[in-house]
């Protein structure tokens, strides 16, 4: 499964003519290179439907050509010593010539892939020189987890934060930057909530090809909600003349069991791929069922002899019961929350010419979120004569801090029940690319992107914003040695207005690729320096001081009050590669610096004349509102390393993040609470302090995956290891008082996780597979008050019902 990988080491760029009856179409012509382009003479064949049907030897210049080819769907793979042997996805062949069909080997055993988020096309990873990671469906499948986040987790720089059993909400931070910073594509549709948030335990490993994760912003692209990374999920598409299908089925300890279809091929101009699957568990907690539904489509076709047309869609229907912090109260709470999600979208990219590339593209995205508290839970308390809150149980809180508490928490709130909240958001995407390749060692690029969102949130009013950009990008290299990517985008927002982001990344060979079996192989440093912004939440935009005293109103105009602005970020990245032993081991070491600004916070009414707000505008506010008033710093070092020795693959990851908030102007900055307990010790209770650290971000953290094939057998293991890092219980006692509080800092416990994975090939269409999650059976708390997920145990098989 290992070698399947190398398919990611290729690039190719179909051109076609609609001749299908014909027995004798135009020539397939091509080109083998390394990944920094450099010309390789190396064997290519061509294949169809898994049969050899030519062979030839590229010259030395790379070059390519297939004759007397009869039409249809074909691929090719080429190979040559001290390479990894690459094959491109399939094209069809028509009456004109094909090509040029571009293939990218890999020195050595460890894949080089191409990427898509780093720059305006396709660019292989050696020629990049940003921070960026590639996870394949094989990859996936190994770390064992039905959803993204076992694969994650290994991605150096990242933490995964699960608050609670499978389902809870689940957020990824990259290199200390928070969860909504991170701008997350399916299929390249744009998939945030309005300001960036993403729950990703709502998607499962059903109809993922590969993961591919950009650990700095990039908002010349992408524009808004890009101040620390992007995340690109792909759906794969059909490559088979014979109809693949595949059945699995699996089930486990606590009531777990999940089922999936796939079905896939090609057929003339058209491919096609689809896969349903549906997930339930009820987790060990009362009231903390889980049932996940996917359904996942990809349907393509060759127009003219130049234009892929693609047309993908992803639904996404759960329902998660939410017992809250069981550990906080004692009982679990009666909550419900649902969601519905769809990401489709409609691609067309056109080869008009060898040097010029088009890249038209139209995205929608629908969200419904439902939160249902249908009853109150607790004992009902009215110390004030103002109605009852409702009180858990008495309970101790232990912090991984060694601070403890005891004592009774409120866990429901007065008010009318059932308590309903709903969130609605709908995005409408169209997107448009050009590149130019003026030379072999110049492309330019540029782009224009158009987008009408809207989002309710609560009781809230509807808000609609309609945000344009554009780019301009260039990529060009220097004697295989210096590869550079510089450009500039401009981002108009409905409601900030305009935003002005550049961006540069290099990447240097000190040494270049080697294909003998040398100890010492390629050095690669890199630079990356960018700047990014985010937009507002719904929240935010209608909880903001300009919002509150109403566009155009008195107030707004006499003190020249402006919206809420954008958050912003500048990212730095200096690297350094280094691939030894004939190109079996791979190291990397990163320094980053992240500088996150005008990040929005809630500010209370009695401290926004602090921020030069007049006397008479603060009595207009009902409590307080939202402005860009804080900042952090997030700096550290991030390693990695791989090995690949025959059917062995080692990986390792070690992130050492030191993040500290600069300024902020929360009442808890401002104003920390004390609990009586710990009288010398402020405490933030909704928010960290000014220099401390934010909140989640454990200043160590790691991971290991190593993975064992042979023949009809694979064996795994995955484990993830996460240091202290800072929070808080949120906690308000009886009494509205801050008795169930402990100090923030290391308050969440260490932990590590283990997985381990494994499947057999009994028969040629019939394997099966095995996982233990959390084999140690550790007993933690990723996240105070959220127990982890126990030892679980799933077992199953998948069945080919079409071709192999």
């Amino acid at each position: 499964m290992i070698a399947a990988a190398a398919v990611g080491c290729l690039i190719v760029f179909p051109q076609v003519s609609w001749g299908t009856n014909q027995s004798v179409a135009g020539p397939v012509v091509g080109r083998v290179v390394d990944q920094l382009n450099a010309a390789v003479s190396a064997t290519v064949v061509l294949v169809h439907e898994d049969m050899t049907v030519a062979e030839v030897q590229a010259d030395r210049s790379g070059r390519f050509v297939f004759r007397d080819i009869s039409s249809g769907r074909f691929w090719v793979e080429a190979y040559a010593p001290g390479f990894a042997r690459a094959r491109s996805a399939s094209f069809y062949v028509g009456s004109d010539e094909t090509g040029p069909v571009t293939v990218v080997l890999s020195v050595g055993p460890i894949v080089q892939h191409v990427v898509v988020t780093a720059s305006a096309s396709e660019l292989p990873e050696g020629q990049s020189g940003s921070p960026v990671s590639v996870l394949t469906s094989d990859a996936l499948e190994q770390h064992g987890t039905p959803v993204l986040l076992g694969g994650l987790r290994s991605i150096p720089g990242s933490n995964v934060v699960e608050t609670g059993g499978r389902g809870g909400t689940a957020s990824l931070f990259l290199r200390g930057g928070a969860s909504d910073f991170n701008k997350v594509l399916i299929d390249g549709v744009p998939a945030n909530d309005i300001g960036g948030a993403f729950d990703w335990d709502a998607i499962t490993t059903t109809g993922v090809e590969r993961i591919e994760v950009l650990r700095t912003s990039n908002s010349v692209l992408y524009g808004g909600d890009t101040l620390g990374g992007v995340v690109s999920v792909v759906t794969p598409r059909g490559r088979s003349t014979v109809p693949d299908v595949q059945y699995r089925a699996d089930g486990g300890t606590f009531n777990t069991f999940r089922n999936e279809l796939t079905v896939g091929g090609v057929g003339g101009r058209m491919d096609y791929f689809a896969a349903v699957s549906r997930f339930n568990t009820d987790n060990e907690l009362p009231n903390n069922a889980y049932r996940n539904t996917t359904g996942v489509g990809r349907f393509g076709v060759l127009l003219g002899s130049a234009t892929d047309l693609s047309v993908t869609v992803r639904r996404v229907n759960t329902s998660y019961g939410s017992p809250g912090t069981m550990s906080f109260h004692g009982v679990a709470d009666d909550s419900l929350q649902t969601n519905a999600l769809t990401f489709a979208g409609v691609r067309a990219t056109s080869h008009v010419t060898d040097r010029l590339q088009t890249d038209i593209q139209f995205g929608s995205l629908d969200r419904t979120i439902a939160f249902d508290n249908p009853t109150a839970t607790g004992e009902a308390y009215d110390p004030f004569g103002f109605g009852a809150n409702y009180l858990g149980d008495q309970v101790s809180i232990v912090g991984a801090n060694g601070y403890q508490t005891t004592g009774r928490a409120i866990l429901d709130y007065g008010g009318a029940y059932p308590s309903i909240f709903t969130s609605d958001t709908t995005r409408r995407y169209l997107s448009g690319r050009v590149s130019y390749y003026v030379t072999s060692s110049l492309e330019l690029s540029g782009g224009a992107r158009a987008e009408r969102e809207a989002g309710i949130s609560g009781v809230s009013a509807k808000t609609v914003r309609t945000n344009a950009g554009a780019f301009v990008e260039a990529r060009g290299s220097l004697l295989n040695r210096v590869y550079l990517t510089g450009g500039v985008g401009v981002e108009e927002n409905g409601l900030f207005g305009r935003a002005v982001t550049p961006r540069i990344a290099v990447a240097f060979y000190g040494r270049n690729p080697a294909t003998s079996d040398t100890m010492v192989g390629e050095t690669k440093l890199t630079f990356n320096l960018g700047r990014g912004v985010k937009a507002p939440s719904v929240f935010d935009e209608q909880s903001a001081l300009y919002g509150l005293l109403g566009p155009g109103s008195g107030a707004t105009t006499a003190f020249r009050l402006d919206p809420i602005g954008p958050e912003r970020s500048r990212n730095l990245d200096l690297g350094v590669e280094q691939v030894l032993v004939g190109g079996h081991v791979r190291l990397r070491l990163s320094y980053f610096d992240n500088s996150f600004t005008d990040l929005i916070e809630y500010v209370n009414k009695t401290t926004l004349p602090q921020l030069g707000v007049p006397i008479d505008v603060v009595g207009a506010v009902p409590f307080g509102a939202t402005i860009n008033a804080s900042s952090y710093t997030a700096r550290g070092v991030e390693t990695a390393v791989d090995v690949q020795v025959g059917g062995f693959r080692l990986s390792g990851t070690y992130t050492f993040v030191d993040a500290e908030v600069t300024k902020s102007f929360s009442s808890s900055a401002l104003t920390p609470v004390f609990n009586t307990r710990y009288p010398d010790i402020p405490i933030g209770q909704f928010s960290p302090l000014v220099g401390a650290r934010p909140f989640r971000r454990p200043t160590h953290g790691g991971s290991v995956f190593a993975s064992y094939t042979r023949a009809r057998m694979q064996v795994s293991v995955a484990g993830v290891f996460v240091g202290k890092s800072d929070d808080s219980t949120f906690l308000s006692d009886a009494f509205f008082g801050t008795s169930m509080l402990l100090p923030n800092r290391d308050l969440n416990e260490k932990y590590q996780t283990l997985n381990l994975s494994a499947a057999y090939q009994l028969h040629s269409r019939l394997r099966w597979y095995a996982t233990v999650e959390n084999l140690l059976n550790q007993d933690y708390e990723a996240v105070i008050g959220f127990p982890s997920l126990p030892r679980t145990l799933r077992t199953g098989v998948s069945v080919a019902l079409g071709s192999q």
